[in-house]
Protein backbone atom coordinates (compact mmCIF):
# COMPACT_ATOMS: atom_id res chain seq x y z
CA UNK A 1 0.00 0.00 0.00
CA UNK A 2 1.32 3.42 -0.92
CA UNK A 3 2.08 5.79 1.90
CA UNK A 4 -0.46 8.58 2.31
CA UNK A 5 0.53 11.89 0.80
CA UNK A 6 1.97 14.36 3.27
CA UNK A 7 -0.41 17.16 4.11
CA UNK A 8 0.60 20.73 3.34
CA UNK A 9 1.77 22.77 6.33
CA UNK A 10 -0.88 24.98 7.84
CA UNK A 11 -0.94 28.53 6.50
CA UNK A 12 0.17 31.01 9.17
CA UNK A 13 -2.54 33.11 10.74
CA UNK A 14 -0.49 36.22 9.96
CA UNK A 15 2.16 35.93 7.26
CA UNK A 16 4.70 38.76 7.24
CA UNK A 17 7.44 36.66 5.67
CA UNK A 18 7.37 38.62 2.41
CA UNK A 19 5.06 40.57 0.14
CA UNK A 20 5.44 37.64 -2.27
CA UNK A 21 3.10 35.44 -0.19
CA UNK A 22 -0.08 37.21 -1.30
CA UNK A 23 -2.87 35.33 -2.99
CA UNK A 24 -4.94 36.79 -5.85
CA UNK A 25 -7.93 38.82 -4.71
CA UNK A 26 -11.42 37.96 -5.92
CA UNK A 27 -11.27 40.75 -8.47
CA UNK A 28 -7.90 39.57 -9.74
CA UNK A 29 -9.12 35.98 -10.05
CA UNK A 30 -12.09 37.21 -12.09
CA UNK A 31 -9.76 39.14 -14.38
CA UNK A 32 -7.61 36.04 -14.83
CA UNK A 33 -10.63 33.88 -15.63
CA UNK A 34 -11.95 36.34 -18.21
CA UNK A 35 -8.60 37.18 -19.85
CA UNK A 36 -8.49 37.35 -23.63
CA UNK A 37 -5.42 35.43 -24.77
CA UNK A 38 -3.35 34.55 -27.83
CA UNK A 39 0.15 33.48 -28.79
CA UNK A 40 2.52 35.75 -26.90
CA UNK A 41 5.51 34.78 -29.03
CA UNK A 42 3.76 36.10 -32.13
CA UNK A 43 2.71 39.23 -30.17
CA UNK A 44 -0.88 38.04 -30.53
CA UNK A 45 -1.85 37.97 -26.86
CA UNK A 46 -3.91 41.14 -26.37
CA UNK A 47 -3.75 41.05 -22.57
CA UNK A 48 0.03 40.60 -22.44
CA UNK A 49 0.38 43.35 -25.04
CA UNK A 50 -1.81 45.65 -22.96
CA UNK A 51 0.23 45.00 -19.81
CA UNK A 52 3.48 45.70 -21.65
CA UNK A 53 2.09 48.94 -23.07
CA UNK A 54 0.83 50.00 -19.64
CA UNK A 55 4.23 49.47 -18.02
CA UNK A 56 6.13 51.15 -20.84
CA UNK A 57 3.91 54.21 -20.42
CA UNK A 58 4.15 54.08 -16.63
CA UNK A 59 7.95 54.06 -16.79
CA UNK A 60 8.25 56.48 -19.70
CA UNK A 61 9.97 53.99 -22.00
CA UNK A 62 9.48 52.99 -25.63
CA UNK A 63 8.69 49.33 -24.97
CA UNK A 64 8.42 46.61 -22.37
CA UNK A 65 8.38 42.82 -22.12
CA UNK A 66 6.47 40.60 -19.67
CA UNK A 67 8.72 38.06 -17.94
CA UNK A 68 8.03 35.18 -15.53
CA UNK A 69 10.04 36.68 -12.66
CA UNK A 70 11.83 39.73 -11.38
CA UNK A 71 15.10 37.83 -11.26
CA UNK A 72 14.76 37.20 -14.99
CA UNK A 73 14.23 40.95 -15.49
CA UNK A 74 17.57 41.68 -13.84
CA UNK A 75 19.43 38.88 -15.53
CA UNK A 76 18.17 39.62 -19.02
CA UNK A 77 19.08 43.29 -18.63
CA UNK A 78 22.59 42.34 -17.56
CA UNK A 79 22.84 39.89 -20.48
CA UNK A 80 21.84 42.58 -22.96
CA UNK A 81 24.33 45.12 -21.59
CA UNK A 82 27.30 42.82 -20.82
CA UNK A 83 29.61 40.42 -22.60
CA UNK A 84 31.64 37.75 -20.82
CA UNK A 85 34.22 39.28 -18.52
CA UNK A 86 32.46 42.66 -18.29
CA UNK A 87 31.59 44.17 -14.92
CA UNK A 88 28.48 45.41 -13.14
CA UNK A 89 28.74 48.04 -10.38
CA UNK A 90 26.15 47.69 -7.61
CA UNK A 91 25.65 48.08 -3.88
CA UNK A 92 27.14 45.36 -1.69
CA UNK A 93 23.61 44.47 -0.51
CA UNK A 94 22.17 44.24 -4.03
CA UNK A 95 19.53 41.61 -4.75
CA UNK A 96 21.36 40.34 -7.83
CA UNK A 97 24.43 39.70 -5.71
CA UNK A 98 22.76 37.81 -2.85
CA UNK A 99 19.52 36.28 -4.10
CA UNK A 100 19.85 35.36 -7.77
CA UNK A 101 21.98 32.22 -7.55
CA UNK A 102 25.07 33.79 -9.11
CA UNK A 103 23.03 34.82 -12.14
CA UNK A 104 25.26 37.68 -13.35
CA UNK A 105 28.22 35.29 -13.61
CA UNK A 106 26.30 32.26 -14.83
CA UNK A 107 24.03 33.94 -17.36
CA UNK A 108 25.86 37.08 -18.50
CA UNK A 109 29.41 35.99 -17.66
CA UNK A 110 29.76 39.27 -15.80
CA UNK A 111 31.78 40.20 -12.73
CA UNK A 112 30.43 42.44 -9.99
CA UNK A 113 32.14 45.38 -8.27
CA UNK A 114 30.41 46.41 -5.07
CA UNK A 115 29.92 49.75 -3.37
CA UNK A 116 29.39 49.94 0.43
CA UNK A 117 26.39 52.22 0.35
CA UNK A 118 24.17 53.39 3.19
CA UNK A 119 21.02 51.27 3.49
CA UNK A 120 21.56 50.07 -0.07
CA UNK A 121 21.97 53.56 -1.52
CA UNK A 122 25.15 55.06 -2.97
CA UNK A 123 26.12 58.28 -4.73
CA UNK A 124 27.55 59.44 -8.00
CA UNK A 125 30.84 60.06 -6.21
CA UNK A 126 30.80 56.41 -5.11
CA UNK A 127 30.44 55.40 -8.76
CA UNK A 128 33.36 57.63 -9.70
CA UNK A 129 35.47 55.94 -7.02
CA UNK A 130 34.55 52.48 -8.35
CA UNK A 131 35.73 53.17 -11.89
CA UNK A 132 38.74 51.12 -12.96
CA UNK A 133 41.57 52.39 -15.16
CA UNK A 134 40.82 51.52 -18.77
CA UNK A 135 43.58 49.03 -19.55
CA UNK A 136 43.59 45.64 -21.20
CA UNK A 137 44.24 44.10 -17.77
CA UNK A 138 40.96 45.25 -16.21
CA UNK A 139 37.40 44.05 -16.85
CA UNK A 140 35.31 46.41 -18.94
CA UNK A 141 32.71 48.11 -16.79
CA UNK A 142 29.35 48.29 -18.52
CA UNK A 143 26.50 48.79 -16.06
CA UNK A 144 25.64 50.58 -12.83
CA UNK A 145 22.74 48.77 -11.13
CA UNK A 146 20.56 50.34 -8.43
CA UNK A 147 17.71 48.82 -6.40
CA UNK A 148 14.70 50.98 -5.52
CA UNK A 149 13.47 50.32 -2.90
CA UNK A 150 16.56 48.74 -1.33
CA UNK A 151 15.53 45.41 0.20
CA UNK A 152 18.41 44.78 2.60
CA UNK A 153 18.42 48.50 3.30
CA UNK A 154 15.06 48.05 4.99
CA UNK A 155 12.91 49.14 2.06
CA UNK A 156 14.76 52.45 1.78
CA UNK A 157 13.62 54.84 -0.93
CA UNK A 158 16.24 56.35 -3.22
CA UNK A 159 16.09 60.17 -3.22
CA UNK A 160 15.51 61.35 -6.79
CA UNK A 161 18.54 63.62 -6.73
CA UNK A 162 20.70 60.64 -5.74
CA UNK A 163 19.41 58.61 -8.69
CA UNK A 164 20.17 61.58 -10.94
CA UNK A 165 23.67 61.90 -9.50
CA UNK A 166 24.38 58.22 -10.11
CA UNK A 167 22.96 58.53 -13.63
CA UNK A 168 25.24 61.48 -14.35
CA UNK A 169 28.27 59.53 -13.11
CA UNK A 170 27.32 56.51 -15.21
CA UNK A 171 27.00 58.71 -18.27
CA UNK A 172 30.38 60.36 -17.60
CA UNK A 173 32.03 56.98 -17.71
CA UNK A 174 30.04 55.58 -20.64
CA UNK A 175 28.07 53.08 -18.52
CA UNK A 176 24.43 52.01 -18.71
CA UNK A 177 22.16 52.59 -15.71
CA UNK A 178 19.85 49.73 -14.74
CA UNK A 179 17.18 50.00 -12.06
CA UNK A 180 15.98 46.93 -10.19
CA UNK A 181 12.52 48.32 -9.53
CA UNK A 182 11.04 45.27 -7.84
CA UNK A 183 9.42 47.60 -5.31
CA UNK A 184 9.65 50.82 -7.34
CA UNK A 185 5.93 51.46 -6.93
CA UNK A 186 6.37 51.35 -3.16
CA UNK A 187 8.94 54.13 -3.61
CA UNK A 188 6.51 56.03 -5.84
CA UNK A 189 3.69 55.83 -3.31
CA UNK A 190 5.98 56.74 -0.40
CA UNK A 191 7.70 59.67 -2.13
CA UNK A 192 5.03 60.99 -4.46
CA UNK A 193 7.59 60.93 -7.30
CA UNK A 194 6.15 59.45 -10.54
CA UNK A 195 7.64 56.18 -11.75
CA UNK A 196 8.59 57.75 -15.09
CA UNK A 197 10.52 60.48 -13.29
CA UNK A 198 12.48 57.90 -11.29
CA UNK A 199 13.14 55.93 -14.49
CA UNK A 200 13.92 58.87 -16.77
CA UNK A 201 17.71 58.47 -16.64
CA UNK A 202 17.69 54.67 -16.60
CA UNK A 203 18.57 52.66 -19.69
CA UNK A 204 16.63 49.68 -18.35
CA UNK A 205 14.12 49.40 -15.52
CA UNK A 206 11.48 46.96 -14.36
CA UNK A 207 8.69 46.47 -11.86
CA UNK A 208 7.68 43.29 -10.09
CA UNK A 209 4.06 42.18 -10.20
CA UNK A 210 4.30 39.52 -7.49
CA UNK A 211 5.33 41.71 -4.55
CA UNK A 212 3.36 44.77 -3.45
CA UNK A 213 1.03 44.49 -6.43
CA UNK A 214 -0.13 41.08 -5.21
CA UNK A 215 0.06 39.05 -8.44
CA UNK A 216 0.93 35.35 -8.49
CA UNK A 217 3.74 35.70 -11.03
CA UNK A 218 5.80 38.00 -13.17
CA UNK A 219 7.72 41.19 -13.78
CA UNK A 220 7.86 43.66 -16.66
CA UNK A 221 11.15 44.98 -18.04
CA UNK A 222 11.21 48.28 -19.97
CA UNK A 223 13.64 50.31 -22.03
CA UNK A 224 14.25 51.46 -25.59
CA UNK A 225 12.73 49.57 -28.52
CA UNK A 226 16.15 48.16 -29.45
CA UNK A 227 16.84 47.06 -25.87
CA UNK A 228 13.50 45.27 -25.60
CA UNK A 229 14.03 43.55 -28.95
CA UNK A 230 17.22 42.05 -27.52
CA UNK A 231 15.42 41.26 -24.25
CA UNK A 232 12.87 39.20 -26.18
CA UNK A 233 15.71 37.15 -27.65
CA UNK A 234 17.13 36.38 -24.22
CA UNK A 235 13.68 35.73 -22.82
CA UNK A 236 13.51 32.85 -25.28
CA UNK A 237 17.12 31.75 -24.62
CA UNK A 238 16.63 31.75 -20.83
CA UNK A 239 13.51 29.58 -21.10
CA UNK A 240 11.06 32.36 -20.32
CA UNK A 241 9.11 32.25 -23.58
CA UNK A 242 5.40 31.84 -22.88
CA UNK A 243 2.33 31.14 -24.99
CA UNK A 244 -1.08 32.32 -23.78
CA UNK A 245 0.51 34.50 -21.13
CA UNK A 246 -2.51 36.78 -20.92
CA UNK A 247 -3.86 34.41 -18.28
CA UNK A 248 -1.26 35.71 -15.83
CA UNK A 249 -0.69 39.10 -17.47
CA UNK A 250 -4.34 39.86 -16.67
CA UNK A 251 -3.41 39.83 -12.99
CA UNK A 252 -0.82 42.51 -13.67
CA UNK A 253 -3.28 44.69 -15.55
CA UNK A 254 -5.76 44.37 -12.70
CA UNK A 255 -3.10 45.14 -10.08
CA UNK A 256 -1.90 48.29 -11.84
CA UNK A 257 -5.48 49.50 -11.97
CA UNK A 258 -6.45 48.59 -8.38
CA UNK A 259 -3.45 47.85 -6.12
CA UNK A 260 -1.03 50.75 -6.42
CA UNK A 261 -2.51 53.51 -4.26
CA UNK A 262 -3.44 51.03 -1.54
CA UNK A 263 0.28 50.40 -0.89
CA UNK A 264 0.07 53.46 1.38
CA UNK A 265 -1.89 51.23 3.79
CA UNK A 266 0.98 48.74 3.85
CA UNK A 267 3.42 51.53 4.64
CA UNK A 268 1.26 52.86 7.47
CA UNK A 269 0.92 49.38 8.96
CA UNK A 270 4.68 48.85 8.75
CA UNK A 271 5.28 52.08 10.69
CA UNK A 272 2.68 51.14 13.29
CA UNK A 273 4.23 47.70 13.76
CA UNK A 274 7.73 49.20 14.11
CA UNK A 275 6.62 51.87 16.57
CA UNK A 276 4.85 49.28 18.70
CA UNK A 277 7.71 46.79 18.94
CA UNK A 278 10.29 49.55 19.44
CA UNK A 279 9.10 49.73 23.02
CA UNK A 280 9.52 46.00 23.67
CA UNK A 281 12.46 45.17 25.93
CA UNK A 282 15.23 43.36 24.08
CA UNK A 283 13.94 44.31 20.64
CA UNK A 284 15.90 46.74 18.48
CA UNK A 285 14.25 48.65 15.65
CA UNK A 286 14.64 52.13 14.18
CA UNK A 287 11.03 53.13 13.63
CA UNK A 288 12.06 56.41 12.01
CA UNK A 289 13.76 54.45 9.19
CA UNK A 290 10.54 52.74 8.08
CA UNK A 291 9.82 54.31 4.69
CA UNK A 292 7.80 51.62 2.93
CA UNK A 293 6.58 48.12 3.77
CA UNK A 294 9.63 46.52 5.40
CA UNK A 295 10.66 46.31 9.03
CA UNK A 296 14.03 44.85 10.00
CA UNK A 297 14.57 44.33 13.71
CA UNK A 298 16.85 42.54 16.16
CA UNK A 299 16.04 40.54 19.28
CA UNK A 300 19.50 40.33 20.84
CA UNK A 301 18.25 41.37 24.27
CA UNK A 302 15.53 38.73 24.53
CA UNK A 303 17.78 35.74 25.15
CA UNK A 304 16.92 34.30 21.74
CA UNK A 305 18.67 34.58 18.40
CA UNK A 306 16.71 35.66 15.33
CA UNK A 307 16.08 32.13 14.03
CA UNK A 308 14.79 30.87 17.39
CA UNK A 309 12.60 33.94 17.84
CA UNK A 310 11.14 33.40 14.37
CA UNK A 311 10.37 29.74 15.10
CA UNK A 312 8.56 30.59 18.33
CA UNK A 313 6.50 33.31 16.66
CA UNK A 314 5.19 30.75 14.20
CA UNK A 315 4.87 27.74 16.48
CA UNK A 316 3.25 29.53 19.41
CA UNK A 317 1.31 32.35 17.73
CA UNK A 318 0.89 31.49 14.05
CA UNK A 319 2.84 34.59 13.01
CA UNK A 320 5.48 34.07 10.32
CA UNK A 321 8.36 36.56 10.22
CA UNK A 322 11.56 35.49 8.50
CA UNK A 323 15.06 35.57 9.99
CA UNK A 324 17.88 36.90 7.83
CA UNK A 325 21.10 36.34 9.71
CA UNK A 326 20.96 38.30 12.95
CA UNK A 327 17.87 40.26 11.93
CA UNK A 328 14.21 39.51 11.45
CA UNK A 329 12.31 40.97 8.51
CA UNK A 330 8.58 41.66 8.53
CA UNK A 331 6.95 42.77 5.28
CA UNK A 332 3.44 44.19 5.11
CA UNK A 333 1.18 43.55 2.12
CA UNK A 334 -2.43 43.40 0.98
CA UNK A 335 -3.15 40.10 2.75
CA UNK A 336 -2.42 41.55 6.22
CA UNK A 337 -4.96 43.96 7.67
CA UNK A 338 -4.96 46.01 10.87
CA UNK A 339 -6.08 43.01 12.94
CA UNK A 340 -3.15 41.02 11.57
CA UNK A 341 -0.73 43.75 12.60
CA UNK A 342 -2.25 43.79 16.08
CA UNK A 343 -1.77 40.01 16.31
CA UNK A 344 1.85 40.29 15.13
CA UNK A 345 2.62 43.00 17.70
CA UNK A 346 1.11 40.87 20.46
CA UNK A 347 3.13 37.84 19.31
CA UNK A 348 6.43 39.75 19.38
CA UNK A 349 5.67 41.02 22.84
CA UNK A 350 4.78 37.55 24.09
CA UNK A 351 7.87 35.82 22.69
CA UNK A 352 10.08 38.61 24.01
CA UNK A 353 8.52 38.10 27.44
CA UNK A 354 7.19 41.64 27.59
Amino acid sequence: MAAPAASAPARPKVDLYSDTVTRPTAGMRKAIAEAEVGNEQAHEDPTANRLQDMVAELLGKQAAVFLPSGTMCNEIAYRVWCAQGDEIILDETGHALHFEAGGPAALAGAMTRTIPGVRGIFSGADVDAAIRPKTRHAPRQKVVSIENTANLGGGAVWPLETVQGVAAAAKRHGLKLHMDGARLLNAVVASGIPAATYAADCDSVWIDLSKGLGCPIGGVLAGSADFIEEAWRFKHQFGGALRQSGIVAAAGVYALEHHVERMADDHARARRFAEAIAGVKGVGVSANEIETNMIYFTVDGTGLDAAAFSKRLLAEHGVRIGALGARLRAVTHLDVDDAGIDAAIAAVRAVAGA
